[in-house]
């Protein structure tokens, strides 16, 4: 099977973050940092999990080193591995050693997109597991600081989960299948 190339794989997760992300307002953070220019989309070409430590790693210090006024986030994309959602699960207990061992928690945090993303308790095709459910893998990396700015300006942040589900369950067939029709029936 032949991946798309990078520019393909970003602009599609430029799209879904768009439409879905911020077009649906299921992560109201995410809005000012697109518009601004702050989000840097990577494409990892790693095939394995040392090698995707190695992007990670690199990833982390180019955030390190680089203004927030310049990057603010980052979505580190992975389209040729980790498609089964248990390994990539594990793949996030290693990323956050990875935070863990370079001494940047409390600086970054690691948030989880998957095309079979699936919560606990929850059945594959639950309209809930599609608020973390991307076109590829991706490991979005997040700054502390701005995290904590925008949940102290924010009214009642943990109300957020609750009205992504409400704002998901709200859409019509049609609207569903525009958005999500490529990650439905997705296995993880």
């Amino acid at each position: 099977m032949n991946m798309p190339s990078s520019d393909t794989v970003i602009a599609q997760t430029r799209q879904w973050l768009e439409q879905v992300v911020v077009g649906l307002n299921l992560c109201p953070f995410a809005r000012k940092p697109l518009g601004a220019g702050q989000v840097h989309f990577a494409v990892s070409d790693s095939r394995n999990v040392e090698t995707l430590l190695v992007d990670l790693y690199d990833e982390l210090k180019r955030l390190d080193s680089t203004p927030a006024e310049q990057i603010d986030t980052t979505l580190l994309i992975i389209p040729d591995q980790l498609d089964d959602f248990l390994d990539y699960n594990d793949m996030l207990d290693l990323a956050d050693g990875l935070l863990e061992q370079q001494g940047w928690e409390g600086t970054y945090q690691i948030a989880s997109f998957h095309p079979a993303y699936q919560f606990a308790d929850t059945e594959v095709d639950d309209r809930e597991n599609f608020t973390n459910r991307a076109p590829y893998p991706i490991l979005h990396i997040l700054r502390e600081a701005s995290l904590d700015r925008g949940l102290a300006n924010y009214p009642d942040p943990e109300q957020i989960p609750e009205r992504n589900i409400a704002t998901l369950n709200g859409l019509s067939e049609d609207q569903w299948r525009d958005l999500f029709g490529n990650l439905e029936g997705k296995t993880p």
